[in-house]
C-alpha cells in the first residue's frame, strides 16, 4: 500500500511510473504549480476574449490537457497522470495568482528539468489555451483569423510569459 503523504507532497502524485522523471529537482510547491497551471490556463481562456464561451471551449481545454498523455516527454505524461489522480483538498493550498507571473514562476521552476521536458510542458500548456481560444478548433490557417484581438493578445502574452516568443 503507498505511503499517506500530504497535499502538496510531490509523493502524492503518481510519478512512480515516469523514472525519467527527475521529481526530486522540484520542491512540493513547484511541482503543485506545474501540476494545476495547466488547469488554471483553460479557466483564464475561457474568460478572455469572447464573453459566450460555452461549456464546448472548457471542454476543448480539457481535451488538450488530457492530449498530453501522448506526449513524448515523461515530464508532460507525470503532470497529466498527477493531475487526474490529484485529490483536491478542503481549501485552496495557495492563493490563486496572476496567471502570467504563474507562468514565469514555472519556466523558472522548468530549468531544473531536462531542456526537452521544458519546452514540450511550455507547448503543451500553450496548446491547451490555444484549444480553449479557439473553441476547441485547431488555431492554425482560418480558425486563426478567427481569433478575436483579445484571444490573440491572451495567447501572445502567455507565449510570452512561458518563454516562447
Amino acid at each position: 500500500m503507498p505511503s499517506q503523504s500530504a497535499p502538496g507532497d510531490p509523493l502524492s502524485y503518481p510519478i512512480h511510473g515516469f523514472p525519467n522523471v527527475a521529481i526530486d529537482a522540484f520542491t512540493a510547491d513547484q511541482w503543485e504549480l506545474l501540476v494545476r497551471l495547466p488547469g488554471r490556463v483553460i479557466v483564464a481562456a475561457t474568460h478572455t476574449g469572447n464573453s459566450g464561451r460555452t461549456v464546448q471551449e472548457g471542454l476543448a481545454g480539457l481535451e488538450a490537457m488530457a492530449a498530453g498523455r501522448a506526449f513524448d516527454s515523461d515530464l508532460v505524461r507525470a503532470v497529466v497522470a498527477a493531475v487526474y489522480a490529484e485529490r483536491l483538498p478542503n481549501g485552496p493550498t495557495r492563493p490563486a495568482g496572476d496567471l502570467l507571473d504563474e507562468c514565469r514562476a514555472a519556466v523558472r521552476i522548468l530549468g531544473r528539468a531536462d531542456p526537452a521536458d521544458s519546452a514540450a510542458y511550455r507547448q503543451w500548456v500553450q496548446s491547451i489555451a490555444a484549444r480553449v481560444c479557439a473553441g476547441g478548433r485547431g488555431v492554425r490557417g482560418p480558425a486563426a483569423e478567427q481569433l478575436g484581438p483579445a484571444d490573440r493578445r491572451f495567447l501572445a502574452d502567455l507565449g510570452h510569459a512561458l518563454g516562447m516568443v
